[in-house]
């Protein structure tokens, strides 16, 4: 155990601790949130999905900056910025009524997250050596699944008992979260660590990354062929739940437990898939993990027993285990070091847009039709993505 702990600096395990705390009040929120509300609005399908798209489509715009900003002005600042928006926005909720006060609510939580994520990713890039980074980033999606694990059963219990209870309590782990990086965790930001030690840093610092296709092109292209997949995660948060409210009694329960069971999978298992596939290459990797999304998008669609919804709960839980770490570590390798926060928003862009437009096209695509044809075309897609992405990543290695 010891080992263990003393592989990481502190700073790691106290952003593996945080991230474990705020992700258990995020998903006891996260997968009921539509179904709030759904009832909120009274039965509005496509208002719910538009409130949820706000927040990460208005933290789109944020992300493309807020990553140049945290290698310009540091890291911690960007950090503490978006937990302090992210938990007023919790607070908020307590004392929403109308829509456009959700719908402000989400634009400001949006733009907090937009933030806090490449700045975050940006850091554990400066803390951990290049080997060790796809283990690390794996440890971190191992204690976002703590919360995906303890969150959904929780926020299943406490929304049945008092909502406001549930935001309350998220907002108080941003704070605690806030008060752990504030006093424990140093600046990590190279150009800044740079600047205490050369007079010439400050010449640097005003520098800011201009974008160029040529250069960044490999970024891009990787970044709009992972749309697919952040497709389907934000259908687990909008238009899932909706689909199996009409294909199973209990489907609070069912949502809960897949979810669940998806979080548990991930903590037992994570740790030892990145380190049995960290030797094999990058492209069979991802290409394995996109053909995984494909067969959960018709399990999803067309799962009409819950055993068939745990079967593909697991599949994608395989999945996403290899995907995020390696893509993850294949940005970090990618990017110059004095650019690593503008290269993860970019890459970033993909899961705001994807989480900005998949509940209001799902939504549209689910009122015009069904679940069976929303989740077939997405794997479809996934399909076709999968294909051209294993592509440029092999050329780019």
């Amino acid at each position: 155990m010891n080992d263990i702990i003393g592989r990481y600096d502190n700073g790691i395990w106290i952003r593996i601790l945080g991230s474990a705390l705020t992700t258990i009040t995020g998903f006891m929120i996260r997968p009921f949130l539509v179904l709030y509300l759904y009832e909120q609005l009274e039965g509005s399908v496509i208002l719910p999905m538009i409130i949820v798209g706000l927040q990460p489509l208005c933290g789109l715009f944020v992300s493309w900056f807020g990553g140049s900003w945290s290698d310009r002005y540091g890291r911690k600042p960007l950090i503490l910025i978006a937990l302090t928006l992210q938990m007023l926005c919790m607070v908020g909720y307590v004392f929403a009524e109308d829509v456009w006060q959700y719908a402000l609510i989400s634009i400001i939580n949006g733009i907090g997250f937009a933030l806090y994520m490449p700045a975050a990713n940006a850091q554990i890039t400066d803390m951990v050596t290049e080997e060790k980074r796809a283990e690390v980033f794996a440890l971190m999606h191992t204690a976002f699944n703590v919360g995906a694990a303890v969150g959904p059963v929780l926020g299943l219990l406490m929304f049945g008992w008092n909502p406001s209870a549930v935001f309350l309590l998220s907002a108080i782990t941003f704070v605690f979260y806030g008060l752990l990086v504030w006093f424990k965790i140093p600046e990590s930001a190279p150009m800044l660590l740079s600047w205490t030690e050369s007079v010439q840093a400050p010449l640097q610092l005003s520098s800011k990354p201009k974008f160029s296709w040529a250069e960044h092109k490999v970024l891009v292209l990787i970044t709009l062929l992972s749309l697919p997949v952040g497709l389907l995660y934000a259908q687990v948060e909008s238009t899932l739940p909706l689909h199996l409210q009409s294909n199973f009694e209990n489907y609070r329960t069912v949502l809960a437990s897949i979810l669940t069971f998806n979080g548990i999978m991930v903590i037992t298992l994570q740790i030892w898939i990145a380190r049995k596939t960290e030797a094999i290459a990058s492209h069979l990797i991802i290409g394995i993990s996109y053909a995984l999304f494909a067969i959960v998008s018709i399990g999803y669609g067309y799962s009409s027993i819950v055993v068939w919804l745990f079967v593909a709960e697991f599949v994608f839980t395989i999945g996403e285990m290899m995907f995020g770490p390696h893509m993850q570590k294949a940005v970090s390798v990618m990017a110059p070091k004095e650019q690593r926060g503008f290269y993860f928003s970019v890459y970033g862009t993909s899961q705001l847009l994807s989480r900005g437009l998949g509940p209001i096209l799902g939504g549209l695509l689910l009122s015009w039709s069904n679940g069976e044809v929303l989740f077939t075309v997405l794997a479809a897609l996934m399909l076709v993505a999968g294909y051209a992405q294993v592509r440029v990543i092999r050329k780019y290695n």
